[in-house]
């Protein structure tokens, strides 16, 4: 496997289509530049979906792959290691912080166990059937994973990319159940960024003490070490210094991008992912969205390096795909606002334009544009039946 052959097959969200939604935004009743950012979501779901107007986002996704990184045994992470199945378990059990969120929302929620370190008897069939290994290598000493096993967590991802995707799913929120899954993931970015260990090491989503902090600096630094030889490869990489969940994620997130299926990434493991994909296909990234603001160094340097800017700041430091999926609803609201919102129209006696709707009739000399207008509608309105205006 080479993930460079990727590059040939993803293409960029239309730009034709995205004109098309400029377009028709410069035509909304409300004015240009109201709705902030939300006119620039509601254009690239456009091109995303290939549609003008925007469709609905109905089908959303959490979709979270859990792993346990060797690393955590330093002591680097606020978790003990090999814990990350009961991250799982409070997330099946609906006690997490995604899984309230996602219940609030009424989002379903995916977990996919590409390497955790437990008993498969403590999880679901379903949870734990697609498993690479138990527990990735500890990167600091040895490689995360075998070559052997690095094709097979990216395939594990390209495959669920490809489920989600022949199910109805139209956009993926993506997150992490893992334990030393910073670490990996602030080595990955600071490889590719060509930065040192101290300016990519946070504090984690379980927030650690100086010492911590400091054990998990030297983590990274000597990582990095073993990353930079395989920095031209991008699977032999992830196999150096990533882990299964990792992978699976830049599987994932590859094969989405070939589905023209969006994502929405969470923190600094699914920004590190990202970065790798982006090291394989230049134009993967403009199928993603940066959920939130994680407060992890590695993930502001990787965002930078793709140019992805956070729809959130929040301060929302736990992880497991909650700050990505409190973007969501404002995905939906872009994708509601551009859809449904009314055109201007013109009189037909000049070209002032003004607001269709109840509160102004037209005074054109048509009467069947009178009566389109007292109902609420517009006379070749492009919005599909049923949408309310």
């Amino acid at each position: 496997m080479n993930l460079d052959d990727f590059s040939d097959l993803i293409e960029r969200p239309d730009g034709g289509v995205r004109r098309d939604a400029e377009e028709r935004r410069e035509r909304l009743a409300v004015p240009v530049g109201a709705l902030g950012r939300l006119d620039e979501l509601g254009e690239w779901l456009s091109a995303a979906q290939q549609s003008v107007p925007v469709r609905p986002v109905d089908h959303p996704r959490v979709v979270l792959f859990a792993g346990d990184h060797g690393v955590a045994e330093l002591g680097v992470s606020g978790r003990a290691a090999g814990t990350a199945h009961r991250l799982v378990r409070d997330t099946l059990d609906g006690t997490s912080p995604v899984a309230v969120l996602a219940r609030r929302l009424s989002v379903p929620v995916r977990i996919v166990d590409a390497g955790l370190d437990c008993d498969p008897e403590l999880l679901p069939d379903a949870v734990v059937r697609d498993r690479v290994r138990r527990g990735s290598g500890r990167i600091d000493v040895e490689d995360a994973l075998t070559a052997e096993e690095a094709e097979r967590a990216v395939r594990l991802g390209m495959r669920i990319a490809d489920e989600e995707a022949d199910s109805g799913t139209d956009l993926v929120v993506l997150g992490d159940l893992s334990v030393g899954g910073t670490t990996a993931a602030s080595t990955l970015i600071a490889a590719l960024c060509g930065t040192d260990a101290s300016v990519v090491t946070g504090r984690g989503g379980a927030r650690i003490d100086d010492l911590a902090w400091m054990r998990k600096c030297a983590a990274i630094r000597d990582a990095l070490r073993r990353a930079r030889p395989v920095l031209g490869d991008q699977l032999e990489l992830l196999a150096a210094v990533g882990g299964a969940d990792l992978a699976a994620m830049t599987g994932f997130l590859l094969q989405s991008a070939v589905r023209r299926m969006p994502v929405v990434l969470d923190g600094v493991v699914s920004a590190a992912c990202a970065l790798v994909a982006q090291r394989a296909a230049f134009r993967a990234p403009d199928w993603w969205l940066a959920g939130q603001v994680s407060g992890e160094p590695a993930q502001a340097k990787a965002l930078d390096r793709m140019a992805l800017t956070p729809l959130l700041d929040h301060g929302v430091t736990v992880g497991e795909g909650s700050g990505a999926l409190l973007a969501l609803p404002l995905v939906q609201a872009a994708a509601a606002l551009a859809a449904e919102l009314p055109e201007r129209v013109r009189e037909s006696a000049g070209d002032e334009e003004k607001p269709s709707g109840d509160e102004e009739r037209l005074s054109g000399d048509d009467p069947q544009d009178v009566d389109s207008a007292e109902d609420g509608e517009t006379p070749g309105d492009p919005r599909p039946a049923g949408t309310t205006g």
